[in-house]
C-alpha cells in the first residue's frame, strides 16, 4: 500500500510557500533525536505521507547531503523545500525547521543568570554530564559504521594523533584532510551510494557561482577578520568556518566550536557545555546551539544579534555547498574516488570526535566517581535502552540536582 502511494507522488515543484512552511514548523516543533531521527521524521510526514517525492529520490537526496560537510538533515530540509516551492520554499523550510529550537536556546542563554544558586549549579552540571553521555553515544555508534575495518579505524586513530599533537583548528584541518588522503589510498571497496535520481532545476552555471561562493568566503572571511577589527566580523567567520568544515553530523562541531571560542576566552568551557547539554533537550537541527553560543560571546555583538550571525554562519556554508553541487550529484555520486575520500573524512571524524570526548568533554564534567556514574546511566539509557535524548535529560538533571542535596553540608 505504501509503495503505491509512493508511485503517485506529487510533481516536485507543485506545493506553495506556505504548505512548506506548515509542514516544517510541525517537524521543527516535534522532531526530537538528532539528524538520524530527523531523516526519518521527514521520511514518514514528506515521502510518505504527503508523497512530494519518490523514495528513491529521497535516498538519493539523503546521500548527497551525507557526502558534504554541514548539518545534513538541516541540508536535506532545505532542499526538499525548494524541490516543493524554489527559492522561497528552502528559507521557508529551513525557517520553520530551525527557528523554534534556537528561540528556545536562546531563551535559555538569557536566563543563564538564574542559574546562580545550588540547585542551579547542580542543574548546569548536569547538562554537562549529558554532554559527556550524548558524545559517547556519537562517537560509539559513528565509530561502527564509518570506522568498521582496520583501514579507517586506521585513519581515525591517526586523527587522533594529529589533533592531539596539533591542538588547534589547523589540526582539525589536518586531520580531516588527512582522512581525504587515506581514504584515497586505501577505501576504494566502499559500497556504492544509493541508485536513484534527484530532478533539480539548478544549471551547472548557478552551481558552480555558488562553490565560488563558499569557497570565496571560507578563504576570504579570515583575511578579512585579520584586516578589519570587527566583531561581528570575526564571529561569523568562526562560525562559518565551523559549518564549512563539519563532516559526520552536528556532534562533530563540538570540538572546531571549542577550539574558536573557549580556548580564546570568548566563553567559558561550563557554559560552552551546559548550553550543548541543553541543546540534546529541544527539537531541531543540533547546530541551532550556535545562538546560545553567539548569545553570549564576549566581547559583544552578543544577545539576538550574536545569536543571529552566529545561526547564519553556521548554516550558511551547508546550503551554499548543498546548492553548488546538486547539479552535478549524479555524475559525481558513481565515481570511486570521490567515495574512497568522503569514507576516509567520515573515518578522520570519528578521530576528532573521540579527542573532543576526553577534552573537553570529560575533563570538564566529570569530577567525582559519581558523575561518571550519572553519565554512565544517561550513556546506557541512550544506546541500550534507545531513550530519547530529551529522557537522558531529565534523568541526568534529576540525578545531578539528587546528589547535590545529599553533598550539601548538614
Amino acid at each position: 500500500m505504501a509503495s503505491e502511494q509512493i508511485d503517485q507522488q506529487q510533481e516536485p515543484g507543485s506545493g506553495g510557500p506556505g504548505e512548506v512552511f506548515r509542514a516544517f514548523l510541525k517537524l521543527g516543533l516535534t522532531s526530537f533525536g538528532g539528524p538520524i531521527a530527523h531523516l526519518g521524521y521527514f521520511r514518514d510526514e514528506l515521502v510518505l505521507r504527503r508523497r512530494w517525492l519518490s523514495e528513491a529520490a529521497y535516498a538519493d537526496l539523503v546521500a548527497l547531503c551525507q557526502f558534504l560537510p554541514g548539518p545534513a538533515s538541516s541540508q536535506v530540509g532545505f532542499a526538499l523545500g525548494y524541490l516543493r516551492a524554489g527559492p522561497a520554499g528552502a528559507l521557508l523550510a529551513w525557517a520553520a525547521f530551525t527557528l523554534p529550537s534556537a528561540a528556545l536556546l536562546l531563551a535559555f542563554a538569557f536566563g543563564a543568570h538564574a542559574f546562580g544558586g545550588p540547585i542551579g549549579q547542580d542543574v548546569i552540571h548536569g547538562l554537562k554530564l549529558v554532554a559527556v553521555a550524548i558524545v559517547a553515544q556519537a562517537v560509539w555508534g559513528m565509530a561502527r559504521t564509518l570506522a568498521p575495518d582496520r583501514e579507517r579505524a586506521t585513519i581515525a586513530l591517526g586523527a587522533v594523533l594529529i589533533v592531539v599533537f596539533v591542538p588547534t583548528a589547523f589540526g582539525q584541518i589536518a586531520a580531516i584532510v588527512a582522512g581525504v588522503v587515506g581514504g584515497t589510498l586505501w577505501c576504494r571497496r566502499v559500497d556504492r551510494l544509493s541508485a536513484g535520481h534527484l530532478p533539480v532545476a539548478i544549471s551547472r552555471r548557478a552551481g558552480m557561482l555558488l562553490l565560488m561562493l563558499f569557497l570565496l568566503l571560507l578563504l576570504g572571511l579570515p583575511a578579512l577578520a585579520a584586516l578589519w577589527s570587527l566583531p561581528g566580523l570575526a564571529l561569523f567567520e568562526v562560525f562559518y568556518r565551523a559549518g564549512a568544515l563539519v563532516f559526520g553530523g552536528g556532534h562533530v562541531v563540538l570540538p572546531l566550536l571549542e577550539t574558536r571560542l573557549v580556548e580564546p576566552g570568548w566563553l567559558s568551557a561550563d557554559a560552552f557545555l551546559a548550553g550543548y547539554g541543553a541543546a540534546q533537550a529541544v527539537p531541531g537541527p543540533l547546530f541551532t546551539f550556535a545562538a546560545y553560543l553567539g548569545a553570549l560571546v564576549e566581547p559583544g555583538p552578543n544577545g539576538i544579534l550574536g545569536a543571529s550571525i552566529a545561526l547564519l554562519g553556521i548554516f550558511l556554508p551547508g546550503m551554499l555547498l548543498l546548492m553548488g553541487v546538486l547539479p552535478f550529484w549524479d555524475g559525481l555520486r558513481h565515481y570511486d574516488g570521490a567515495r574512497a575520500a568522503m569514507a576516509g573524512t567520515n573515518a578522520a571524524v570519528v578521530g576528532i570526535l573521540g579527542s573532543a570526548l576526553y577534552h573537553p568533554v570529560c575533563t570538564s564534567a566529570v569530577a567525582s566517581s559519581s558523575d561518571v556514574a550519572v553519565a554512565l546511566t544517561a550513556f546506557v539509557l541512550l544506546t541500550a535502552w534507545k531513550a530519547p535524548p530529551w529522557l537522558a535529560v531529565v534523568v541526568t538533571l534529576l540525578a545531578a540536582v539528587a546528589l547535590g542535596f545529599v553533598s550539601q553540608p548538614v
